[in-house]
């Protein structure tokens, strides 16, 4: 999505990102491995920003789905911010750009559903792509993987969590734990039970006029557990600072109090998964 910033907003942004990138220099790393469902091309090498704990692991893992804007900047600084949260915390964190290589604008994913919906799938292959490049890392431990997701990618995540996607995405194994912020639910069939091969907790706003927050409470799951939250007064994108704004029609932008919650939430949902000798404290 397009962000709407004063120029003084922006300049602080820039002035913080540079901090955070100074911080954690000797951590972060840009990243490429092959795409399984190129989807634009015959071939496509997904790009990502690798974030690890000082130290040589195994560290647990997790990887990061963008949603429909791609990486535009204000919400590639927010994924930064949350890459370096979970790797204070003792995380690998993979971010992956899935619209970069295939050459596709966040402005025209956002406005089309039809393309939202051909996503999902290409998106899905990504996020087990990811999961097969960390497997590959000796400093990641391969059985705690986790998976976060935003908007599209929150789909995108609830796909992969789906035991009967498994073998349609060619899954290398199971994502230990899956996040899902302000998703479109539709992904799951109402009314009828989903099989969940991974434990689910999904982050919704309130006042979300872009995908219904009611929708997700209403999944009903067996294999794991799903849970979700609703913050009553935030919109879509609550977690990305920009301010609130119209984007295509609906209200997107930070709400601080959801934004921190789910955060401490998210971190303490993927420590409760860890195997137990790696458990964090």
């Amino acid at each position: 999505m397009k962000i709407i910033r004063s120029l003084a907003a922006a300049m602080a942004a820039a002035i913080c990102l540079c901090t955070v990138f100074v911080g954690v220099a000797r951590a972060q790393e840009q990243v490429g491995f092959p795409a399984s469902d190129p989807f634009t091309a015959r071939q496509i090498t997904l790009t990502g920003v690798l974030n690890k704990p000082l130290g040589n692991g195994p560290f647990p893992a997790v990887v990061l789905m963008h949603g429909c804007g791609g990486w535009q900047p204000a919400v590639r600084y927010s994924l930064d911010l949350l890459s370096e949260y979970l790797s204070e915390h003792g995380y690998v964190v993979l971010s992956v750009d899935s619209f970069g290589p295939r050459n596709l604008s966040g402005d025209d994913m956002c406005a089309s559903n039809a393309r939202l919906r051909q996503a999902l799938i290409y998106r899905a292959h990504d996020a087990f792509d990811a999961m097969k490049f960390l497997r590959s890392q000796p400093f990641v431990e391969p059985k705690d993987i986790f998976l976060m997701g935003q908007s599209n990618g929150g789909s995108v995540a609830m796909e992969a969590a789906a035991a009967d996607d498994l073998k349609t995405f060619d899954a290398p194994g199971t994502f230990r734990g899956v996040v899902a912020y302000y998703p479109w639910c539709g992904v799951f069939p109402e009314q009828r039970e989903v099989a969940l091969a991974s434990p689910l907790l999904i982050f919704n706003g309130g006042a979300d006029n872009w995908v219904s927050a009611s929708q997700c409470t209403k999944i009903q799951a067996s294999g794991e557990n799903v849970s979700e939250i609703t913050y009553p007064d935030a919109v879509h994108s609550f977690d990305i600072d920009i301010p609130k704004q119209l984007y295509q029609g609906h209200w997107v932008g930070y709400d601080p109090q959801a934004a921190q919650d789910s955060e401490t939430r998210m971190l303490a949902f993927f420590n409760a998964k860890l195997t137990p000798d790696i458990r964090q404290d």
